[in-house]
Formats: C-alpha cells, structure tokens, sequence
C-alpha cells in the first residue's frame, strides 16, 4: 500500500500557521499581560538643575567650592529618569511612584512600543506613601486598569509584574506572594506595608503595576527599599484606591482622625497578648470616643493588619483619608472585640494638643519666634532640661518660624517617633529627641 500521500498530507497540515498550538500556548499569565499591557506606560521625566561653577568645578574638594558658592556664574542641567505607571482611568490619570517624577520640570508618557510621547501633568503626590498621580495633557480615550481587591491575596498564588523602562515595550516578570501585608521598617521611624513577591522590580519597572493571574490591577510596584535583593515589594491597591480621591482632589493625602493616643505596651504584656499598642488617651467628640474606645484598650489590628508598635498605627493610619471607615480589633481585659469607625478631619489645633501631651511642653510665640511656654512637670521635656522661654528653631530638619509651621509639623510627622528638635539657649543651639 503506498503511504506517500498520507505523509504530504500531514506535513501540509504541520507546515500550516499553527494557530492551534499558539493558542494552546495563551496560559493565563499570557491572558493577563495581554489584558493589562496596553495600560502600561513609561514615565521619562525633566528635571532642570542650577550650579554655580567655580574655577575648580567638577573636580574641586567642596571644601575649595564653598569659597566661590556665591561668586561664580550660574550653570544649567538638564537630567533626565525613568519610570513606568498604569492608566487607571480612560481620561488619561496614571498612578506612579513618587520617586519616579520626584523634582520634576517636565513629565512625558509613552504608550506601549510608540515612540511619540505625551506631555503629562503632576495631579497630586505623596512622598510619604511613595505615590503620585499624573494626568495625560492630550485628551482622549485610554486603555485603562480597573483596581480590583489586594485583601483577599493569598500566599503561594502568581502574579504578574509589568512595566515599560524604555518606552519601546514591556518588561514581564512573575513570581508568588509571599505576604500579603509586609511589615517593612523604610527608616528608623516610619513602617509601610506592601505585598511581598519575588517578581523582581528594579528602577524601570518601578511604578508600574502588579497583577493577578486574572490581569486584575492589586498593587503598584515600588522599588524604593534599596536593600532587597530577589525581593518585589508593592504597594497594596487597597491602599491605593483609599487615597486616590484626595491626591485627585486635594493634591495630597489629607489627614485623618481616629481620636486616640497610643503607647507602647510593656514585653510581658505584649508577650502575653501577641502584640498590640495600649490606648492611653482618647480625645473627647472624637471618633474614638462616638465608637466606644477606652482608656486601657489595647488595639491588635487595623482592618486585619496587626498593629506591634506606635510607628505601626501612625504609618497605617496615615494610609487612610477622612471619610474612610476602618475595622479596629481591640483587646479589653481577656475579651477581643471589633469596633468600626468612620474617621474624620484632623482638628486644626491637633499639632499642638498632640505634642504638648506627647512631649510635654506647650509653645507660644514671643517677638516673632515660637518658644516654649510651659513644661510639664515629671514629663520627658523637663526629665532632658527643656525650660521655658527655649526657642524651637527646627523640628525633623524644617525650620520654625510659626505656630502654623510647629502645629503642621508635628501633624505630618506623628508617625515617627522620637522627633529631633534643635533647641536654641543663650545663642547656643543643641539638638534633643523627643519622645
């Protein structure tokens, strides 16, 4: 029998455009890149910088430099960096990192492998939470990324990192989560939690999304923690779409306000009760006080995420706007119990009250300085030396020079702890920490 046209047959079939087996290749990861890429942009930002040169410039010790600082001509720069963001709504907004347009004079996005760039502007930015919103300035309709939940993750699933480095297409990487919420230390007083992946992210991915293995938007990558290494970090979209209305609206992330104050909890108790920060004020009218907080509770989680030290609660109270409503997990006596409560505005005055109880001193402005009016007695300002009539020169490195700057900075810093104040006595200036 002769076989010889079976076999042309089947190579005819083999040799044909295998759209059979490509589609037999379209595993979910490839369904969620394809799902997701054409929101996926690059960011390149300007950034303009002014240098007075000086007859040793660019090779000069700045020792030599700072005696011509003031006397030579000034020389411009142009630098430039690169990131990656997602188009989260179809009128252009695309949510980045931060660091990623940080000191910008221009921004430009790219679209997936166009090269013509699109000018772009800053809508709102916090430096704090690493995030910034930008708005596309040519109008038009955008492929966009809606988010989805990040507080369902589960350890051991896939997900997808992608961003756009170059402009010219995407970087893909994949990878499992490790911990839904990280507890990350960013400095010495400042604590962030993020998805933990090992989706690798590097600078020119950093901005750009992370998703699901069903293409849905659940964190913006970041790689602001300089120090991992096989490590991905992202912020989680909860976090983000919490925020998102008042970096649109208000430019930045406004306070909110739960209405306590919070100590450290002893290590026999913190060791009897697993973690926890023990509530030693509550403010009257404050949502605290309405929901039924007590002095002696003890808060263990905020909306699942446990709480271990006072940086924990400010950090993750600082991801929430007014407005937002917040589960409590709270410990009285042996009984746990769940508290919901919306929070509010921060009050005007909360710097002062904040800081005069947490330091224990309170402040007045005497010929145009802010001093120290009072000090209360047996209280860490008094235990160091601080007196009355003390200047308060700096407080974390910003200069002083109203009790609107003193109050301002005491509330944008409630998250660290202690805080280090320069003190000027006599003329002569020395620097504490405070609590």
């Amino acid at each position: 029998m002769n076989h010889k046209p079976l076999l042309y047959v089947l190579i005819f079939i083999l040799l044909l455009p295998g759209t059979s087996v490509a589609q037999e290749r379209r595993t979910p990861v490839v369904e969620a890149v394809a799902k997701a890429g054409p929101a996926v942009v690059n960011i390149r930002t300007e950034q303009i910088v002014k240098r007075r040169s000086t007859p040793f410039f660019g090779f000069s010790d700045p020792f030599f430099d700072q005696f011509f600082r003031d006397s030579g001509p000034t020389r411009t720069f142009k630098t430039q960096a690169l990131g990656s963001g997602a188009i989260i709504d179809q009128r252009g907004y695309v949510i980045t990192n931060a660091h990623v347009i940080n000191k910008a004079s221009r921004i430009f996005v790219a679209m997936p492998n166009q090269r013509q760039e699109l000018e772009a502007s800053l809508v709102g930015q916090s430096a704090r939470l690493d995030l910034a919103v930008l708005k596309i300035n040519q109008q038009g309709r955008y492929p966009a990324l809606l988010p989805a939940r990040s507080d369902d993750l589960l350890p051991g699933e896939t997900v997808i990192a992608i961003g756009n480095p170059l402009g010219l297409g995407h970087s893909i990487t994949t990878g499992i989560v490790s911990a839904p919420r990280r507890r990350i230390a960013i400095d010495k007083t400042h604590t962030s939690f993020f998805i933990q992946t090992d989706a690798l992210i590097n600078p020119g991915n950093s901005g750009g999304p992370l998703l699901n293995i069903n293409g849905e938007l659940i964190g913006i990558n970041t790689a602001i923690i300089q120090q991992a290494q096989g490590i991905g970090f992202s912020i989680p979209i909860d976090q983000v779409k919490r925020i998102l209305p008042s970096l649109i609206n208000n430019g930045t992330v406004a306070r909110a306000f739960l209405g306590i104050n919070v100590e450290k909890l002893g290590k026999q108790a913190a060791s009897d009760i697993g973690g926890g920060v023990l509530i030693r004020e509550v403010e009257k009218g404050s949502p605290a006080e309405d929901n039924g907080l007590r002095f002696g509770d003890v808060l263990t989680a905020i909306d699942k995420t446990p709480i271990l030290t006072t940086s924990d609660f400010h950090s993750l109270l600082g991801t929430y706007i007014p407005g937002n409503q917040i589960q409590l997990a709270i410990m009285r006596g042996f009984d746990t119990i769940t508290v919901q409560a919306t929070l509010s505005e921060i009050p005007n005055d909360y710097g002062l009250k904040h800081g005069e109880q947490l330091f224990g001193f309170s402040v007045r402005v005497n010929h145009g300085m802010v001093i120290v009016a009072k000090v209360r007695k047996n209280s860490t300002a008094q235990r160091i030396g601080i007196e009355p009539g003390d200047l308060i020169a700096e407080v974390e490195g910003e200069k002083i020079d109203t009790i609107a700057d003193y109050n301002g900075t005491i509330i944008n810093n409630m998250e660290r702890e202690p805080l280090r104040f320069l003190i000027i006595r006599d003329q002569r200036g020395y620097y504490v920490d405070l609590p």
